[in-house]
Formats: structure tokens, sequence, C-alpha cells
């Protein structure tokens, strides 16, 4: 199970810049995406897919730059 995410503000802090920071933590723990992500349920045919055509596309782009270095 993941921990919640939180910011301690701190004493005298304003709650704009807590709330610019709540939302750089939430971004980089990739909260928003995940969400999107189970919004509707997927079949496990169709996750299998997706991550699949991922793993082709990560596969692709790292040859492609694998082969512009040799250059």
């Amino acid at each position: 199970m993941r921990s919640v995410t939180q910011v301690v503000v701190e004493k005298g802090e304003s709650f704009e810049s807590a709330m610019k920071r709540f939302k750089k933590v939430v971004q980089e723990d990739r909260i928003l995406s995940e969400v999107r992500q189970r919004r509707f349920f997927e079949k496990p045919s169709q996750l299998r897919k997706r991550k699949k055509a991922a793993k082709q596309r990560k596969s692709r782009r790292t040859t492609r730059k694998a082969q512009m270095r040799q250059y």
C-alpha cells in the first residue's frame, strides 16, 4: 500500500507556497497519471497490449539513440 502524499506547512509559510510544493510532490509521484489510468476498468488483455506497445516504443527509441551515437 502506498503512503499518503503530504506536505508539512512551516510556520509563517504562505498557503500559495505550500500548495506549490504539494503540486510538485504530486507530479513527481505520478499520482494524477495513475488516477487517469484507473478511471475506467481495463481488461487484462488490453493491459498486456498497452504494455507491449510501450515496451516496443521504448526499445525503438533506445536503438535509434544508439545508432545516432555511432555516427
